[in-house]
């Protein structure tokens, strides 16, 4: 396993831990390039899954929003991913690999406030899709929209209000937040190699949220 994060070293253990700034990754290229060829190098034997799923949520009404929170949604939640699977291409076609964008709920239902994070992780389908149809007969391509899963990223945005959290978990048709092994086990069903027929799908992992019709009061 190699693992890639912005920070300078890995809590966790793996084989592996490359440091890389998605957002340098985007907007220098002699950073892009090395990071890479590092990146590519630690692939020895070729490279199994990619799992895109750095992100980060800027959450602003738009008259409040900068562009330069905007680039640095796009380049951490949408462009790099686009940079990393051109790069690393090669790796993941020599072991007929695949690829697992994390995308988020946010790309088909959202909110006031979320509009650079919804507009990164509807992107993010959409070269899903382009890149299963392209690439089919070589890598597979598909991706995870998860609603509310319990995070770091999620009680930080409920540090003020955490009563408006136990309502959004009572929202959730299941009454519950998703977990983080939820996603992993999702991952690990599409990485597996009995599932080649898979390819361009997009998973929705919201404990039947997305199904809910909202009426008003």
């Amino acid at each position: 396993v190699i693992g890639t994060d912005i920070h300078e070293s890995s809590k966790f253990t793996i084989g592996e831990y490359v440091s890389v700034n998605l957002d340098k990754l985007c907007n220098n290229q002699k950073y892009r390039d090395d990071h890479i060829i590092k990146l590519a190098s630690s692939c020895r034997s070729g490279l199994d899954v990619l799992i895109n799923n750095a992100a980060v949520q800027i959450v602003k009404p738009i008259e409040k929003l900068s562009f330069e929170d905007w680039q640095l949604t796009m380049n951490v939640n949408f462009n790099s991913i686009f940079l990393l699977v051109k790069g690393l291409y090669e790796k993941i076609e020599l072991n007929k690999g695949c690829v697992i964008n994390i995308s988020s709920i946010h790309a088909n239902l959202t909110k006031p406030g979320f509009s650079a994070y919804a507009a990164s992780k509807a992107g993010l389908v959409g070269l899903t899709k382009s890149l299963a149809v392209e690439l089919g007969e070589k890598i597979r391509i598909n991706a995870i929209c998860p609603a509310a899963i319990d995070t770091k990223m999620l009680h930080d945005s409920f540090t003020n209000t955490p009563e408006k959290l136990v309502t959004l978990k009572n929202y959730h048709p299941t009454k519950s937040i998703g977990m983080i092994s939820d996603v992993v086990n999702t991952a690990l069903y599409i990485a597996s190699a009995s599932n080649k027929f898979l390819n361009g799908s997009i998973l929705n992992l919201d404990g039947g949220i997305s199904s809910c019709l909202h009426d008003p009061d």
